[in-house]
């Protein structure tokens, strides 16, 4: 969601904190801002609707330095899109950016104003900075006000207020992402709502825990502490050393980061196969001990489809039952727990509000939980009882590609583990298959740029597939939507008919996922729109002349060998043909409108 970043140095502060929310625009915005203290000593704030570079352009027609900075790209939940309600809010010698959701921000701000607090702003985040003055104002200095104000709020927040005064920094969270860091040579301080903002710039990194307390403070030495709000020290964060690599948020030759992990991905599904066979191959020892009897697979959006695909894997190989759930949904329908239950929760960030609080439900009821989750580090991670790292690294691209195909990978693997016969080699020739494949599929790309020249203007779109190929149709559909802007559905083939059907005509596109599975039916429900003058692309197999006579688009694909992985070779066709839709609509494929990569609100 919104990108934090914090600094506290002696120069350089304000291109720090720049750099480092550059890196963030991939988690969607729609406006950015900063307050400085500036070389002069002048505490300035400058904000600013639309796009970074807007805001850029402003500090650079007055070329500021500044030793102190924080800074914010603001996703809009409560107020419109305008520079007041940006971030940061200040009011004399405080400034804050936030995170999140003050959920009783209503009643609150009816007894600020009602005490005289002048709101200049019509954003919830405006009612704690305005809850920080009043209790300064009532004697109680920087730090108890901060603490003070932060027990009053409801909801999932992570704030990060500095004092211009003391040139000091406090940041809290609780169910919002939050890290800080301290390099070691330079003696520079940082703040932010993702590492990655922090590549490069600091080479300590601290994860809080909720409700601690990290102050970052030049005097009388550079110093993070951390606090429970009672005051006392705390320890309960963890730390890493930096250890990522700036290159990976750079695009290199492709034209987009959508592009670039589409292509990354027959090197990282080799990369897991070799991990999870090698050094992380104990990772399983410990889950399989706990004889899981029922999943719950909880997510969200992309993830959620590949946990319809990690489901096929543990019901049809391990016999296992399993009950896929929407993370926003499972929090509040008072599931059964019985024994023997896991509860296995996908993300990529591992920062989702909603499925955070569907790990936090499963903890609360004493069942077990499994993540399979791509940050380490990330909340889910540090909460979870047992975690399968996806290892697709950085995913800079809003529409999610690498971490689907890494997800559900990661999930045969959890499957193939729980048999008890391991990582045998006839798998990791079927992992190396499907990245030869796939591989073989990318030098295709002007095949799948061909269907979409040929294809974007029409008015919508149907995806559809049948058993394992159906996740694959859900998943196919929510990247066209999120990246071209247009209407589009994914469903289970058989299903056109119990309503769907009545919206073809010749202005609507079937994209047909045609596997060996179900091949009969699946071809019955085309017949079923190409009676009705839809137009057929089919994903179908190589060298079949009825697909073809029946399409007005085909494009053929190996399946032969890959069996249960074949749903993610099909699956990076859609990729490509979504990407080239979203190409000749002039969108903004990186980031996409109203979406931001990391949903941190619910």
């Amino acid at each position: 969601m919104c990108g934090i970043v914090g600094h506290l140095g002696t120069k350089g502060s304000l291109n720090k904190v720049l750099e480092g929310l550059r890196r963030l625009e991939y988690r969607g915005y729609d406006s950015a801002g900063v307050s400085f203290l500036s070389t002069e000593n002048k505490f300035l704030h400058v904000k600013k609707t639309g796009k970074l570079a807007n805001l850029v352009q402003a500090l650079k027609a007055d070329n500021f330095d500044a030793v102190s900075c924080i800074g914010h790209t603001r996703w809009a939940t409560h107020g419109k899109v305008t520079e007041l309600n940006a971030h940061p809010h200040h009011h004399e010698n405080i400034a804050m950016v936030h995170n999140g959701i003050i959920e009783n921000n209503h009643d609150l701000k009816a007894q600020l104003a009602k005490s005289g607090y002048k709101f200049s702003s019509e954003t919830d985040t405006e009612v704690m900075l305005a809850l920080i003055v009043t209790a300064q104002k009532n004697g109680l200095n920087f730090f108890d006000a901060v603490t003070d104000s932060f027990k009053k709020i409801h909801g999932n927040s992570a704030f990060v207020i500095y004092n211009n005064t003391t040139n000091e920094i406090i940041a809290l969270k609780k169910g919002a992402p939050l890290v800080c860091g301290m390099h070691s040579v330079t003696k520079d301080l940082m703040v932010s709502s993702d590492p990655y903002a922090l590549i490069g710039m600091v080479d300590q990194i601290y994860f809080p825990e909720d409700e601690v307390v990290c102050h970052l403070s030049l005097k009388p030495t550079a110093k993070i502490s951390f606090y429970e709000l009672d005051h006392s020290a705390s320890n309960r964060f963890t730390t890493k050393e930096q250890g990522m690599n700036l290159d990976i948020t750079e695009k290199g030759e492709f034209e987009h980061f959508m592009l670039k992990e589409i292509h990354e991905q027959p090197h990282l599904i080799r990369s897991l196969i070799q991990f999870y066979s090698g050094p992380g191959i104990d990772l399983f020892s410990a889950i399989k001990k706990i004889n899981p009897k029922h999943f719950y697979i909880t997510a969200c959006g992309t993830a959620c489809y590949a946990g319809f695909l990690v489901r096929d894997y543990l019901e049809s190989i391990n016999r296992i039952p399993a009950t896929i759930e929407l993370a926003s949904e499972f929090r509040y329908r008072n599931p059964i727990f019985n024994e023997g239950t896991v509860g296995l929760f996908i993300s990529q960030s591992g920062e989702t509000a909603d499925t955070l609080a569907a790990q936090s439900l499963c903890k609360k009821s004493n069942v077990k939980t499994l993540s399979i989750v791509n940050v380490d580090g990330s909340t889910l991670f540090r909460e979870s009882d047992f975690n399968l790292l996806i290892r697709a690294g950085i995913e800079i691209g809003v529409a999610s590609t690498k971490a689907f195909t890494q997800q559900a990978l990661t999930g045969r693997l959890l499957s193939a583990a729980l048999t008890g016969k391991g990582i045998d080699e006839s798998l990791k020739k079927k992992f190396q298959l499907l990245a030869d494949r796939i591989d073989e599929l990318l030098k295709r790309s002007s095949e799948i740029k061909y269907i979409a020249d040929n294809i974007y203007h029409r008015k919508g779109f149907f995806y559809t597939g049948r058993g394992v190929y159906y996740p694959v149709a859900l998943e196919g559909a929510l990247k066209l939507k999120e990246i071209a802007y247009v209407h589009a559905e994914g469903y289970a083939a058989g299903e056109l008919k119990h309503g769907p059907i009545a919206l073809i005509d010749d202005e609507m596109v079937n994209i047909a996922i045609v596997g060996p599975e179900l091949y009969e039916k699946t071809i019955s429900n085309i017949e079923e729109i190409k009676a009705r003058r839809g137009v057929i692309v089919t994903l179908a197999p190589a060298n079949d002349k009825n697909v073809e006579a029946l399409s007005d688009f085909y494009l053929p694909l190996n399946y032969s060998g890959l069996e249960e992985l074949s749903p993610l070779y099909a699956n990076v066709a859609n990729q490509l043909l979504a990407y080239y839709v979203a190409k000749n609509k002039g969108t903004d494929i990186d980031k996409p409108r109203n979406l931001a990569k990391s949903v941190t609100v619910e």
